[in-house]
């Protein structure tokens, strides 16, 4: 179109909204505002995703945590409220009969989450009561611990049943010298009274995680000895494979150890478990929600922006009647009128879509800078994808044409000697 080219277009479209800067201004704050939800809100709901993935990052999320409770029906001869155990055989057991289970770690614990007292520690007349896991080197790949020195437990640890340990970093600034760096690596922790060389200190995320840095993780056939546990376990840690359905594995593993231990399969007490793969879906697919309603919430008010810049223009082009009969009197195409009210059109349009796209990515530049390093809040590094920004100015500027052809529609049906006869 040759009018865009034509500095009298661009002075015309200058002229005409500076006339009216009021009402200019009120139109575009219709689709402006519809662009800042839109990029703001998204950005957002993007940053939280970013922050749950930060939050769990390390962490395995298609991963069920297993537990032994009491039944709570009869069944084969034996009465409720008897009490069900976990055993290290049924690892291999499960593994063995559900392939789509990825691996299992086993777990005995004292303190945190167990209901159980922590277990005392000292080093050089300095004491803590802390809690104390049993653990094997797989437990790292489902929770992985951020070691700020050494390593993890391995298998040559659990093998020989050494006295090593793995202490979180709250442990390790009460009994050795933090603000010095001491190097704790080789020196020894007393637990119940047996002494372990500590091979890492690990550090918890602030307000992340589902462990504290106020544990002490042993290999587990070493705390088995020191409890006489035999082979029963408290939890089991499962990790289904990617493409397996996490809740159907949770079921078959619930119905395998109902069946080997003599439970009733619709007892619902006997196992307890925490499906954290579900939940976590459950949160993605929150998040996915919310980034669907705001593509919703955004189009929709750029469209009413967008319909309400048509209603000025039909004003303005009832207010230029006069001037467009000059126009069509000294010449002037219908197709010529009708280009130059839609580019009005398209101007308004794009300049406050450009405006609301502007304003929201300083929003979400002013929410990184206030949420950075606050790992307490799931919040991190907000951004839109500018494919999806592109494609909503893009849509702008065909609704743009699209409701820019009513009122440019209706400037070239006036004839030129009725506008040249109006007030």
């Amino acid at each position: 179109m040759n009018i865009i080219f034509k500095k009298d277009t661009w002075q015309e479209i200058y002229y005409s909204l500076r006339n009216n800067k009021l009402r200019t201004f009120l139109t575009m704050i219709g689709v402006g505002w519809g662009m800042f939800l839109y990029v703001s809100l998204l950005g957002a709901a993007k940053g939280m995703e970013n922050g749950f993935d930060k939050l769990f990052s390390g962490f395995a999320t298609n991963s069920i945590f297993l537990w032994a409770q009491k039944t709570s029906i009869p069944y084969e001869g034996f009465p409720k409220g008897r009490d069900v155990h976990l055993r290290l055989t049924d690892m291999d057991m499960l593994k063995r009969k559900i392939p789509d289970i990825d691996y299992i770690s086993p777990q005995n614990a004292r303190g945190s989450f167990t209901g159980t007292p922590g277990e005392s520690m000292s080093r050089n007349g300095k004491n803590g009561t802390y809690s104390l896991t049993g653990d094997f080197p797989v437990g790292n790949k489902i929770s992985e611990k951020k070691l700020i020195f050494g390593r993890y437990i391995n298998d040559a640890d659990v093998s020989g049943n050494k006295n090593v340990a793995v202490i979180g970093e709250e442990i390790y600034k009460n009994f050795f010298e933090a603000k010095k760096n001491e190097n704790p690596l080789g020196k020894s922790i007393n637990i119940k009274g047996i002494f372990f060389n500590v091979v890492g200190v690990f550090r918890v995320k602030k307000g992340g995680g589902f462990e504290n840095d106020q544990t002490v993780f042993i290999p587990l056939s070493t705390y088995t000895k020191m409890y006489n546990a035999a082979d029963q376990i408290d939890m089991f840690a499962i990790v289904s494979k990617p493409n397996a359905n996490v809740n159907s594995v949770e079921e078959t593993v619930k119905l395998e150890l109902k069946s080997k231990n003599k439970v009733s399969p619709e007892d619902t007490n006997a196992f307890g478990s925490f499906n954290l793969g579900k939940e976590f879906k459950k949160l993605t697919g929150f998040l996915t929600g919310m980034q669907l309603l705001t593509i919703i919430v955004g189009t929709l008010t750029i469209l009413a922006g967008v319909i309400a810049i048509s209603n000025i223009l039909l004003i303005t082009v009832k207010e230029r009647t006069k001037e467009i009969g000059i126009r069509r009197a000294l010449g002037a195409k219908p197709s010529e009128v009708r280009n130059q009210i839609l580019l009005e059109s398209v101007v308004i349009t794009l300049s406050s879509g450009l405006l609301g796209f502007m304003f929201g990515i300083f929003v979400l530049m002013i929410l990184n800078m206030v949420t950075e390093g606050q790992d307490a809040f799931p919040f991190y590094n907000p951004t839109v994808d500018y494919g999806n920004v592109f494609s909503a100015m893009a849509v702008m500027v065909v609704l743009g044409l699209i409701i820019g052809m009513i009122p440019a529609q209706r400037a070239v049906k006036i004839r030129p000697i009725e506008a040249l006869r109006s007030e």
